[in-house]
């Protein structure tokens, strides 16, 4: 019976899409379906997961009744079921932001008729890419994500944001080429593009052979994943799309690459060990990344560069190849998803209020308004690893996994492990200074410490709730926006509550990940034919 909703939550977006579209000129009928459908994803999704998780076995759907591997399978284990969650509880949360915004800015910057298909075509790419049980079904996947996410990011059509989205469509494409070729490749090795049954046929496969089809999936993840040397697109694209539009890119998409890596490393190539180059990959990314962010003088491209160097965290935990990096990795990707979008968020909500997002012209916003301190400043601890948020039990659960498996070379070399270790320890702390830096300097320091202020600034009188106190601001800040941020930083707060179960879950996903034919027996309850 559970099986019957998988593709729902692919299905559901896309209808919806339709509807939206045809309603074009009725923009509450717009804003009422995109909202009915992805809640409708999140029930689904908690449900595929409460199931999976009880029963221990996946749910695989046979699209069409061809049964793999002849079909296109879509499966769902405890690790697709969980990023199911988070996605479209974040999506959700986005969207409710993006209707707020929406209505104050009079749709300007986001156009209902336009907006709301589109970011139902992306949720339904970010969906599919997660249940798809063979490559060329998750390159379908990356492929509704490129089209939909090029229209997002170019949404009121800007010089900068044409720019932008050209820019981010090119790395795409060529992201795209390399993925399409190692399919083609993986295919004329093998006769399937099946994952399930990839896992028994490429060990199969000469060394040599195996290697290179590995690199060529990684490039093509690592470019989606913004991984160094890959991640220098990134920085310039996402910090020029509306607010709404940059929090679900930085949450959400970076991570189906992390994901799609995730099922290379523990299904496809089992007897292809990457560690070593994996573990290098994902220190030099956390460097560079947090060295970038502290030469950022804006909000927005400090982000994105913080964006970069936490994902070597992921990477890191991948490479370590055990159980336990598993399962912090899982649990730092539904912490990042969280954390970074809320941080977006309450960005958008720092330029409406204060008029810009640079340093240079922000001052006195903790005086101002102590909400949206407040809505900063959390997430900003937790992202910095401060206990006891999530951000810091995640990369415990890191340092803890590499340091278990270092006596050991577990993962790769000893020292190449602590060495990442450290890494990881000062890219935290680099983290919460750039982050703390800001604060300080656009909420602590006072509107008279600002030079020039009130020439980029304007007062005005903003209704919060709690009451009316004078801010700067230029425009009002519409409750939704609000709202939807402050419940995203509260989920932000939960995964630190219920940090025990949900790291007794990941477990439990990463158990089976670690053994790749829990997976195989999924897809192939008879065996492989």
């Amino acid at each position: 019976m559970t099986a019957v909703l998988v593709p729902l939550v692919v299905l559901l977006p896309l209808i919806g899409a339709a509807v939206a579209l045809i309603l074009g000129r009725h923009r509450r009928a717009q804003m009422a379906v995109s909202a009915s459908v992805l809640g409708a994803v999140a029930v689904i999704a908690a449900i595929l997961l409460v199931n999976v998780d009880e029963t221990g076995h996946g749910a695989v759907v046979a699209v069409g009744g061809w049964e793999a591997p002849f079909g296109i399978v879509l499966v769902v284990d405890r690790l697709s079921a969980i990023m199911l969650v988070i996605s479209a509880v974040v999506l959700l949360g986005v969207l409710v932001y993006a209707v707020g915004q929406g209505i104050a800015d009079q749709h300007r910057e986001t156009p209902v008729s336009i907006f709301h298909p589109t970011y139902l075509i992306l949720s339904a790419g970010v969906f599919n890419a997660f249940i798809a049980g063979d490559l060329f079904n998750l390159y379908v996947g990356f492929e509704i994500l490129l089209s939909a996410s090029y229209v997002l990011l170019t949404l009121g059509g800007t010089g900068e944001r044409i720019r932008a989205g050209v820019t981010y469509i090119i790395v795409s494409l060529v992201s795209s080429l390399f993925f399409l070729s190692a399919i083609a490749l993986i295919y004329g090795a093998t006769g399937t593009a099946n994952i399930a049954q990839l896992s028994v046929r490429i060990a199969e496969l000469p060394s040599s052979v195996q290697l290179i089809l590995h690199l060529l999936l990684l490039i093509a993840f690592g470019i989606k994943a913004a991984v160094f040397p890959l991640s220098f697109w990134l920085p310039d694209s996402y910090p020029t799309a509306p607010a709404p539009v940059t929090a679900v890119f930085a949450g959400l998409l970076t991570k189906v690459g992390v994901y799609a890596i995730i099922r290379t490393e523990t299904v496809i190539f089992t007897e292809s060990d990457l560690s070593t180059l994996l573990l290098v990959i994902g220190g030099l990314t956390m460097l560079v990344g947090i060295l970038g962010a502290l030469t950022q003088a804006d909000i927005k491209r400090l982000l994105s560069f913080t964006l970069v160097s936490h994902i070597g965290y992921m990477i890191f935990g991948i490479g370590l190849s055990t159980e336990l990096g598993l399962a912090a990795t899982i649990y730092y990707v539904v912490h990042h998803i969280t954390v970074q979008t809320a941080l977006f968020l309450t960005t958008g909500l720092i330029e409406r209020f204060g008029g810009a997002t640079s340093i240079n012209g922000l001052a006195g916003l903790l005086k101002a308004s102590p909400l949206l301190a407040i809505l900063f400043f959390l997430p900003a601890l937790n992202l910095g690893g401060i206990p006891p948020f999530s951000g810091f039990l995640g990369k415990v659960g890191l340092f803890v996994a590499g340091a278990e498996g270092a006596p050991a070379d577990v993962g790769g070399p000893a020292w190449l492990t602590w060495a990442v270790i450290a890494a990881g320890a000062v890219t935290s702390l680099i983290t919460l200074y750039a982050l703390t830096r800001f604060w300080n300097m656009a909420f602590w320091r006072g509107r008279d410490e600002l030079e020039g202020y009130e020439s980029v600034l304007l007062n005005s009188v903003q209704e919060w709730e709690g009451g009316t106190s004078t801010t700067t601001a230029t425009r009002t800040t519409p409750w939704l926006m609000v709202t939807a941020t402050t419940a995203l930083v509260a989920v932000t707060l939960l995964l630190t509550v219920f940090a025990g179960p949900l790291f007794d879950l990941t477990g439990r996903a990463a158990e089976n990940l670690v053994d790749p034919d829990m997976y195989v027996s999924m897809v192939f309850p008879g065996g492989i034919r």
